[in-house]
């Protein structure tokens, strides 16, 4: 079944089906990391001082959102300089805020969130993503990709000028309401409420590779 298939039906055990395809395309060696940030505790995440939280973004979330090992590289360089300049303080800052912005605000969340070096909106949406997985979902290529294979998607212009590889904190409310339009239109076609913007992602990024 094509994502524009999928996308159309009303079939839930194709959706579950689709759910579950997920899960092969994740490394071997990513496989424990998942099972212990997802789901995140966020009274785990409250609880960091600031070199906790730091610790925090290196040693777990760059890793669970990079695996790419050159991109994972990149990425931690950047966060690193908090470190080296000592200046880890700001970063409790960003997490208070990221505890306590409206989460219907797309955009408001994807800009404290990309204020973190290292962090683009692909990142900073990850970020979001495992942090609430009810509201949010990751944006990435591999998610405009797959969108641009529906058909009769209102947003289809929108996803048209998107430079997959360079989203904007614009590009990623689109993406991310497309998302929770979509789980909302699951929940209420299955008749239940485990359909989240993070497993519409994890769909599309299994679509669009």
């Amino acid at each position: 079944m094509t994502i524009n298939e999928l996308w159309h039906s009303g079939n839930a055990h194709a959706w579950n089906q689709a759910l579950e395809r997920y899960m092969r395309f994740v490394k071997p060696a990513d496989v424990e990391l998942i099972r212990e940030l997802e789901p995140l505790n966020l009274e785990r995440i409250r609880k960091l001082d600031a070199q906790g939280w730091y610790d925090f973004l290196f040693d777990k979330y760059f890793r669970w959102k990079y695996t790419a090992a050159n991109r994972l590289a990149t990425t931690r360089r950047s966060l690193s300089k908090y470190a080296e300049n000592g200046r880890i303080d700001e970063l409790l800052s960003i997490k208070e805020r990221l505890l306590s912005f409206p989460k219907r605000d797309i955009k408001q969340g994807l800009l404290i969130a990309s204020s973190i070096h290292g962090l683009g909106i692909a990142g900073a949406s990850g970020l979001l993503t495992l942090m609430y997985p009810v509201e949010f979902g990751t944006v990435d290529q591999f998610v405009v990709k797959a969108l641009r294979q529906v058909e009769g998607l209102p947003q289809r212009a929108a996803l048209e000028r998107m430079n997959p590889e360079g989203l904007k904190p614009t590009d990623g409310v689109i993406l991310i309401q497309i998302m929770r339009d979509k789980a909302v239109e699951n929940n209420r076609a299955f008749t239940m409420d485990s359909w989240t913007p993070k497993k519409i992602d994890e769909i599309l990024w299994t679509y669009g590779r």
